[in-house]
Formats: structure tokens, sequence, C-alpha cells
């Protein structure tokens, strides 16, 4: 028996060696028992830690991209309003009782339009009374003046005393003077019967009229309507001190090129995500934050001939014409948040997979650009990242190309960006 186990022991499976072990306790005596199990310890020892080994993990198959840096034009997008160009406020000028309303309510007036009509038989028996008291004044201007005639002769012969001739000029001098006033009187006479005649003084939107057909009228109550301008329209939008203070850090540090003259381009998105067919042009920058929003006020100025814009509507307004000179530009989805702010897995020059910490700035459609923590010809993690490790070796293959974002819609975050809009 000692002849088999030392010459067939190591071959033996692990179940025939239990029972073998089993019937020689039954036979053998303890010391031999004992040499026995410390004779098949160690090669059971050796079989335990060949198990325990870890086997070595299969490289990482991951898609990546290059990183090649490049000139990319980027938009701003701002919550904005739109504005009429020029409200006119229609008022009375004068008091009375208002005879009509001669347009229809919302509708288009044109320039000289007339939109109300004021009962006129009072202010027309005023300029009556004008003219007759204009007449009356030159009727006694002219018996001034041929009285003065008569003076002038008689005084240069002496037939008449100096203080004659001095009372006849000063009487066709006052009468003069009265012929000027009824003048004025009637020309006041002839407005206020031209203010019964309401017209528009620009061509825009009606509102509704404020007050009706047989209402007294007067200085507290003359407010009639408003007539907006449709075009061009004004679009409204504001940025925080926090906002401009970035967008300058950014043109100081070269992270960000305006337009020449900072001319953006305004693009105007309306509510339903289309976008307005007329562009406009920045035209007017507050010149100090508001007191009470904190916020710097911009205006573009856009065109609207076919009035669809109108006073009042919430709109987007998207400045294009930057450019970020040399932008890093990844997949969104290549980038990762942890406790520490963002990370991106690189495959660095051995193969091997890498944790880089970066800085993001803003969307580019489905990508994102990153300002800090990458450089040209690195490799970036796209797909498979959840499966790194850093160190060890990964299996990478180029990313399948995507098309790049339709024209008008590399925009940065959506609503208003982080960064600021150029002072002008």
């Amino acid at each position: 028996m000692k002849q088999k186990l030392s010459s067939n022991w190591k071959d033996m499976p692990m179940s025939d060696l239990k029972s073998f072990v089993s019937r020689l306790s039954a036979h053998a005596s303890w010391p031999s028992i004992l040499l026995i199990a410390l004779v098949l310890s160690t090669p059971l020892a050796n079989c335990k830690r060949e198990q325990s080994k870890p086997q070595a993990r299969p490289a990482a198959e991951v898609s990546v991209v290059k990183i090649e840096p490049r000139d990319m034009p980027v938009t701003f997008e701002y919550i904005a309003q739109t504005q009429s160009s020029h409200e006119v406020e229609i008022r009375a000028r004068v008091n009375g009782f208002l005879d009509r309303r001669v347009y229809t309510e919302g509708t288009i007036a044109k320039e000289g339009q007339i939109l109300f009509l004021m009962d006129k038989k009072p202010f027309q028996a005023q300029v009556d009374a004008a003219v007759a008291a204009l007449a009356r004044q030159n009727a006694a201007l002219e018996t001034a003046r041929l009285n003065l005639e008569r003076v002038k002769p008689l005084a240069a012969q002496n037939a008449v005393s100096q203080k004659d001739l001095d009372e006849a000029t000063g009487t066709y001098e006052s009468f003069a003077a009265a012929v000027e006033q009824a003048k004025a009187q009637l020309q006041m006479a002839r407005l206020d019967l031209s203010y019964c005649t309401i017209a528009s003084p620009v061509t825009g939107i009606t509102s509704a009229a404020l007050q009706q057909d047989g209402a007294y009228v007067n200085q507290l109550n003359s407010q009639l309507t408003t007539v907006a301008v449709l075009s061009p329209m004004w679009v409204n939008f504001s940025l925080s001190e926090n906002e401009m203070k970035q967008y300058r850090t950014q043109i100081a540090m070269g992270q960000l090129r305006p337009p020449r003259d900072g001319n953006y381009e305004v693009e105007v998105i309306l509510v339903d995500g289309s976008i307005f067919p007329h562009t406009g042009q920045i035209t007017f920058a507050a010149p100090s934050y508001s007191t009470k929003t904190g916020t710097f006020l911009i205006r573009a100025s856009v065109d609207n001939p076919d009035g669809i814009l109108r006073p009042n509507q919430y709109v987007r307004a998207r400045l294009k014409g930057a450019i970020r000179p040399n932008a890093i530009l990844v997949p969104q989805r290549a980038v990762q948040q942890g406790a520490k702010g963002h990370f991106i897995w690189v495959v660095n020059k051995e193969g091997k997979g890498e944790f880089r910490p970066v800085v993001v700035g803003d969307w580019y459609g489905n990508d994102i650009f990153i300002t800090e923590g990458l450089r040209a010809g690195d490799q970036v993690v796209v797909d498979g990242a959840l499966t790194l490790r850093a160190g060890e070796p990964v299996t990478a293959k180029p990313l399948a190309a995507t098309p790049p974002p339709a024209a008008g819609k590399e925009a940065s975050k959506s609503g208003v960006s982080k960064n600021g809009k150029q002072e002008r």
C-alpha cells in the first residue's frame, strides 16, 4: 500500500485520494497517519494557491475621438420680449363730447387715418366769433390809419398840435396790435376745431377704444386708444452681471472672439421653435444696470413687414457671429461628473485608460466645449468608459461619425447663456 501511495498519489483524483486515506486510517497507526497527512498537505496547499490566483481581465473595448482643435462658431440665446419701436397714445387735445369712433379696433391704421371725431359745433362757433373779432379789429385799424394820414400833413404845417399827432399814431399802432391778437385767436380757434378730427400719426396696430361714443372727454380721460408701430420691432433681453464678467474674461483669455465692432446678428426664435424669417442688429445697450433686477438691458431692432411679431410677445434672441478659436469639442456623453467636478477618460500613448479632470464650457448641439484639461491629439473615450480602470490596457476604435448640428442649432445652454454679451 505504501508502494502504491508513493508512486501514484500525485495523479489520483481528489475523491479517490480521500477514499484511500479513509481506508488507510482504518489499518495504520497514528504516527503513520500523521506522516501521510503531512505529505498530502503540501500539494493541496499548492493547489489552493493556484486556484486563488486572479485571472487577467480582457482589454476593455471603447470608442474614442481624437482631439483636433479648430475655430468654431458659437451663439448665445436669451429669453427676450418684443416691444413696439414707436407706440403712440392717442389723446384728445380739447375738452368736449366724443362724437363717434370711425376705425375698427385691432386693425392696422395708416398714417393720417381718422380714428375719432368729436363734436365740432362748439369749436366752429368759436372760429366764427374769432373771424368776426378779426374783422372788427381790421375795421378799427383802417379808421385809425386814415385818421393818421390826415393828421400827419396838418402837423407838418403846424395846423395841429404835436399831441394830436402822437394820439393818432398811438391809436393806429394799438389797433394794429389788436388785429394781430385777433388773428392769433382765430388761429387758436381753428386749431381747436381741427383737433376734433383725431387721426393716427403713424402706421401701426390699433388697440381697443378707451372711451365710448358720446362720452365727455377732458384732461382726466383724454386717452382714447394707442397705435403701435410693428416694423421695425424691438427685441429686448437682459444679461446679468456675472454673464458680463464671464464674457469679458473669455475675450481677455482668448477663448472667445466677438464679431467686428460687436455687430452680432440677432435671430428671433418663436414660441414653437421656428425661426423668424428676418434678422436684426443690436441698436441699443443700457448705460447702467437696472436697480430693480441688477441686469443689463440689450435691445435689437428687427424688420417685421408682415406683422408676425406683436408687442409684448415672448421669444428667444439668438446672437450669432462669435468664434471660439482653437476650440476643443467632445460629445456630451463623454463627460462624467464626480464629487470633485467633471472628468473624462482618455487613452494614453501606452494604450491604457487614464482619468482626466476637465473644465467644461457651453453646449454645441449634442457636444460640449472643453476649456481646460485636454490638448490636441488626445484620444477621448466616448462609449465604454464605465468598464475602464486607470492603468489597464484598452482596445480603442474610432467613434462612428455623427452629422454636425443643423444651422442655427449651435447654441449655448437653453435659456440664458453662461456667457455675457459685449457692451456697446
